[in-house]
């Protein structure tokens, strides 16, 4: 190790620059605060080493809620996509979901502007291999060459790099993605720290040459014709939008998986680590489901000017010589060339049962991790995490309460709180069977639930708080128009009605009644009532589905405000689990390593029962009781 030196002061250290990195020191200097960001590469800043897509089910949800809390991952979605689609528009409200194919060197470009543009940011390429304490205070960094960077926070978003190991068929070597370093001092620096670390893995399909495919054998997957943007601040106008292209899979390809699962390293023992549930590789779908003689395969064009192309649905880490052979069985790849061959990653990550709900370390202050290092997968769960861990990391520079979004609020919560709170056993993918309070979060009113919030950190900018205010105007003008207003039921209201397949009307009825029939639209009701005006469609749709969803809505907002009862039961940080009668053997293992913040979050923890939580509201209890019988005193 070479002498350390001096290398600068920051409020803020942010360790790598992929999507959680990015969200995290772009919050920390819009917040005011001095922020360096050190990455591996300056070239591959905010690389996107799978697929070059974000948003779906789930997903857009989180990037429209980073996007209404003044992040920028939807931003620059929206500045490089080639192709948008609303997916799920057969499915209720809570589940749509857009999803974006990106021009992935494009998005790297545009993002590198805005991290070199930002004021308060200094970005530098650097190795990173030790945190320095004090005491169980974080004191800053130490690079490869020396440079000694201290700061008052620090956060720790390294992905898939910490002892990375790439595996394709029987050849490993270490890595990163793309070729690039996979550092391991960094992690020997953590395990000296007393972090716990655990082995994951993760795998990306080969990408083959446009000019090898044939496309009319293929089906076309067009983007949508309506105008759509991931961030509230985009304007809606109409762009040139690139297909994708579906093909399948079949019995032959199948059969050459199977005869040579041998060579499969995810079978033969090479690979160690735990991989993905809901991503896994083609040879392991082969495996789990052999009645299918089918799987769906997805040509996704990597950009404008490339004739790269990723296979969406072939996660593999087979030899290359069978994945060609296997892709050459599809319809339209007979003749295919990779261009780039798929391959697994095995990786070190940190058990975040360590941290906090803020995403601070329980045993190191000033410490934050973010992204795939906290064990889950996808560009858009790592964004999440790293503007909350930005957001965090400034307001305890600033002595300032730290943000904790609540399940209800929000999917970043819903996140966190099942990383923190539940533990994992594979990379976590945030879906929206997870949230129990879906459809209040959906993806459409992210806005509404969380600009107030990034307002009152900091992050907001004045923008951003116009724009949406008025909206909020809009909403509230929109809400009485359709309260006030009527139709009576006049021949032509009568026989449009009949066109829409709706019942006639007996009398004159307000609009906001129409609207909860399911085949009236906002723009029926304009047209009824001879309104002449235009309403913004986010505006119409936010209307429609509170008309039209209202009693469900309600219910799960009165459930919401049941269960805030135990979400606003404080625990003392004090109390000693393993000495507590009446807890089982399990509980007590559980609470003390995870240290709930709320009974809410306790009552979360797997294996802490219903009669646990009795346990501690009745320790609770006693607690409150001795304290209010001092005071009195």
């Amino acid at each position: 190790m070479p002498e350390e030196y001096a290398a600068g002061n920051y409020d803020v250290i942010v360790i790598g620059a992929g999507h959680a990195g990015c969200e995290a020191a772009l919050a920390a200097a819009r917040m005011g605060c001095q922020t360096l960001l050190i990455t591996l590469n300056l070239d591959y800043v905010a690389l996107m080493p799978c697929n070059p897509a974000v948003g779906g089910p789930g997903k857009a949800h989180l990037v429209r809620e980073i996007d209404a809390l003044g992040g920028e991952m939807g931003i620059n979605t929206d500045k490089t996509f080639i192709q948008m689609r609303m997916l799920n528009t057969a499915k209720g409200p809570a589940v749509r979901a857009l999803r974006a194919q990106v021009d992935k060197k494009a998005y790297q470009r545009e993002m590198l502007k805005t991290l070199l543009n930002q004021p308060n940011l200094d970005l530098k390429q650097g190795i990173t291999e030790k945190v320095l304490v004090s005491g169980n205070q974080v004191a800053g960094v130490v690079t490869q060459t020396g440079a000694r960077f201290t700061g008052r926070a620090v956060v720790l978003t390294t992905g898939t790099y910490l002892r990375g190991r790439i595996i394709i068929g029987d050849v490993t070597y270490p890595g990163g993605p793309n070729g690039q370093l996979a550092p391991g001092e960094l992690a020997a620096s953590l395990g000296d720290l007393g972090f716990e670390l655990v082995r994951f893995k993760t795998g990306t399909p080969p990408r083959v040459d446009r000019k090898s495919v044939d496309f009319s054998k293929m089906v076309i997957q067009p983007g949508d014709d309506e105008p759509l943007y991931l961030s509230y601040l985009s304007k809606k106008e109409k762009r040139p939008q690139a297909p994708c292209w579906l093909t399948h899979s079949n019995e032959r390809t199948h059969a050459i998986v199977r005869e040579n699962l041998h060579r499969a390293p995810l079978f033969s023992g090479i690979i160690e680590g735990v991989g993905p549930r809901y991503c896994p590789s083609f040879e392991d779908k082969v495996v789990r489901f052999p009645e299918r003689r089918g799987h769906q395969v997805f040509l996704e064009p990597e950009g404008w000017d490339t004739n790269e192309m990723y296979v969406q649905g072939m996660n593999t880490s087979l030899p290359e010589d069978v994945q060609l052979a296997a892709l050459r069985t599809m319809p339209g790849l007979e003749n295919v060339e990779i261009i780039r061959v798929g391959y697994a990653i095995e990786y070190d990550c940190l058990v975040p049962a360590q941290l906090e709900i803020t995403l601070q370390t329980k045993n190191i202050k000033g410490l934050f991790t973010a992204g795939q290092l906290n064990g889950t997968s996808g560009y858009e769960e790592a964004a999440a995490q790293g503007i909350i861990a930005g957001i965090n990391a400034a307001r305890y520079v600033q002595e300032k309460d730290l943000l904790v979004l609540k399940r209800s609020q929000a999917y970043i919560g819903v996140l966190i709180d099942d990383l923190v709170t539940k533990g994992i056993r594979e990379p976590y993918r945030i879906l929206t069977s997870r949230a129990e309070y879906r459809l209040l979060l959906r993806q459409d009113n992210a806005d509404l639930r969380l600009t107030d919030i990034g307002r009152r950190v900091g992050l907001v900018s004045d923008e951003r708080e116009r724009v949406f205010l008025e909206k909020v105007r809009l909403l509230e003008e929109e809400r009485s128009w359709l309260e006030q207003t009527g139709v009576k039921p006049a021949p032509e209201v009568q026989d449009y009605l009949a066109q829409k397949e709706s019942a006639p009307l007996k009398g004159r009825v307000a609009l906001k009644e129409l609207l909860k029939r399911p085949e009236i639209s906002y723009q029926d009701l304009i047209k009824l009532s001879g309104a002449q005006k235009e309403v913004p469609s986010d505006v119409a749709e936010q209307l429609e589905i509170q008309v039209k969803f209202a009693g469900y809505l309600e219910k799960q907002e009165a459930h919401v405000a049941r269960l805030e009862k135990l979400e606003h039961k404080r625990l003392p940080e004090d109390f000693d689990y393993a000495q507590m009668r009446g807890l089982s053997r399990e509980a007590r293992d559980k609470l003390s390593q995870v240290k709930p913040r709320t009974m809410g979050q306790a009552s979360r923890i797997p294996g802490v029962t219903p009669a646990d939580i009795s346990v501690l509201l009745i320790h609770l209890e006693k607690r409150l009781h001795s304290s209010q019988k001092v005071f009195d005193k």
